[in-house]
């Protein structure tokens, strides 16, 4: 994949590992050249327990994609995500050595990589580090402190801490795979840029994506991150307490769920009833649909409160807290018949389905825009802006170097662009694993 303006985003779900490969067109929209789907063996609750399963399911996945979109993949943008995912927050500062000079990137590195130096749990590891406002000698609510003068920087943040070895493992099984890690977000991060647009991300929006092993929620304010969690309950769930309360294989159950669930009841009659076919020679079963909704209301009315119990924790009754934008749904589990009335009904918020369908060209696959795809859409725009970012970086170095290089009598030596924290966490970790074996 030698091309600068493609990227390829992998999803590796609980339920299916999708490898996205796609491009920007002439209007600035994503334009999918292939997708690979492949049925994810080796993940549960969003963790990686069986490396091997996990390896073929994503060659697999990269397979059809290349197939398709007739690109050799190479490097990849991983989301990750599961329940050892949790967040906190905390504030710093730091003391400028010399306020008579204007604040500019570096300081702001300096403050969020005296955030990532913060010590964790034992096996935890930082993620990511969000600034969410900066305070400058006392003046608070400051958005963007570029530019500004000032002695002390200070800044709350919004820090993402994981399980190491689950993040390793994701590491080990991208690279086994024949495949280079370009980078790693967090999934909740990567299904908001695909379905929420700038203004619920100022009004205030609770994403919730409701995935196969996992609820991941992401909380937006003011256009700023305020909270994400991780809930180890998802559509799987619904699935085995059908396959429990109706006494069918799990096939059946996903089977049933995705043709005839609805998370509401009430909406069924009890005369309305679906044939099953018994196992070998086996009478069918018969099977209400009024019973199977209300199986399916159960499960889903639990995710929703742990749910609104997190946007609770942010503290969503608080006036300069309120989420004006109310829910956007997305995930497989949005699909779900009924599902925003009863997340309406529930929480008292408005509720949307998030489709990641405004981002996606025309000529892109109708399938693509599914609530389902929004993680991978979303880790693609992140791949893309990536390569966007970096290219913008190396031509701004040639011109410093041209303008300023042709002057200066210094032996040419190549500026490299400024990295990122995170990008050099990105190789920190890449380099853990060449290292180990």
């Amino acid at each position: 994949m030698g091309k600068d303006n493609i990227a390829v985003g992998l999803d590796i779900g609980t339920t299916k590992i999708v490898a996205m490969v796609g491009k920007k067109d002439a209007y600035n929209k994503l334009e999918v050249l292939g997708t690979g789907r492949a049925k994810s063996l080796g993940v549960h609750r969003g963790v990686v327990n069986n490396i091997t399963q996990t390896i073929q399911s994503i060659q697999q996945a990269v397979e059809e994609a290349e197939s398709i979109s007739g690109e050799k993949i190479e490097s990849v943008v991983v989301g990750i995500a599961g329940q050892h995912i949790r967040s906190l927050h905390h504030s710093d500062y730091i003391t400028r050595v010399s306020p008579e000079k204007v604040i500019d990137e570096s300081d702001i590195e300096l403050l969020i990589n005296q955030v990532y130096k913060l010590v964790m749990l034992p096996g935890e590891e930082i993620i990511h580090v969000l600034p969410q406002e900066y305070k400058v000698d006392g003046q608070s609510e400051i958005k963007t402190p570029i530019g500004m003068y000032g002695g002390r920087l200070e800044a709350n943040f919004h820090v993402v801490v994981g399980q190491v070895s689950s993040i390793r493992n994701v590491g080990r099984c991208i690279k086994s795979a024949g495949l280079e890690l370009s980078s790693i977000t967090l999934e909740p991060l990567a299904s908001a840029e695909a379905v929420l647009s700038h203004e619920e991300k100022e009004a205030g929006v609770a994403l919730i994506d409701i995935g196969g092993g996992t609820t991941d929620l992401a909380i937006f304010k003011d256009g700023i991150i305020r909270h994400t969690a991780v809930i180890p309950f998802g559509g799987n769930v619904i699935t085995d307490d059908i396959k429990e309360g109706c006494s069918i294989i799990e096939k059946q159950a996903e089977l049933l769920k995705t043709k005839f669930g609805s998370a509401w009841p009430g909406e069924n009659k009890d005369n309305e009833i679906v044939s099953i076919p018994g196992l070998r020679g086996r009478d069918p079963k018969e099977i209400t649909l009024k019973n199977l909704s209300k199986i399916i209301h159960a499960r889903v009315i639990e995710i929703i409160e742990q749910v609104f119990l997190e946007i609770k924790n942010y503290g969503h009754e608080e006036n300069k807290k309120k989420l004006i934008a109310g829910i956007v749904l997305t995930g497989g589990g949005a699909q779900l018949k009924h599902i925003k009335q009863l997340v309406e009904y529930t929480t008292g918020m408005d509720t949307r389905i998030g489709y990641p369908n405004e981002h996606l060209s025309g000529t892109s696959d109708t399938d693509l825009s599914s609530p389902a795809f929004a993680t991978a859409v979303g880790l693609l725009m992140k791949g893309l802006a990536d390569k966007e970012k970096k290219a913008k970086a190396e031509i701004a170095v040639k011109k410093e170097m041209e303008s300023g290089g042709a002057s200066q009598s210094k032996p040419n030596v190549t500026k490299e662009p400024r990295k990122t924290i995170f990008e050099k966490w990105i190789e920190k970790f890449r380099d853990f694993l060449e290292n180990a074996e």
